[in-house]
């Protein structure tokens, strides 16, 4: 059996806000050098307890902006993976329409 690992390195500033957040995957084709990034938002099934779990993390100097394109990215990918993985077409095609409901509440309320 083969094992991948993913790494996310968090630097605090003095009241615990994230100032810099690296991560780095073991099988990462673009080699082992941690990248930076802006934002994480990781999702976990608790089995036990039948409910989700989260993590969002993003950094203090994320713009507003990209903070919703990247939240509304994630949702469009939740949709990607409904269907991938349960082949509901139904269920992903709602998640990608309010996905472009949301992409025009932005452009509206950016004006």
């Amino acid at each position: 059996m083969s094992k991948s690992q993913i790494i996310f390195d968090i630097e605090l500033d003095k009241e615990h806000v994230p100032e810099k957040i690296t991560w780095q995957a073991s099988d990462n084709p673009q080699g082992d050098e941690a990248a930076e990034t802006k934002a994480v938002s990781i999702s976990l099934w608790d089995q036990k307890e039948k409910h989700s779990l989260r993590i969002d993390l993003w950094s203090k100097d994320m713009p507003v902006d990209e903070m919703k394109t990247f939240y509304i990215e994630c949702i469009a990918g939740l949709g990607d993976s409904v269907k991938r993985s349960t082949n509901d077409t139904e269920m992903a095609q709602q998640i990608h329409d309010f996905c472009s409901q949301l992409v025009e509440y932005v452009k509206k309320t950016n004006k």
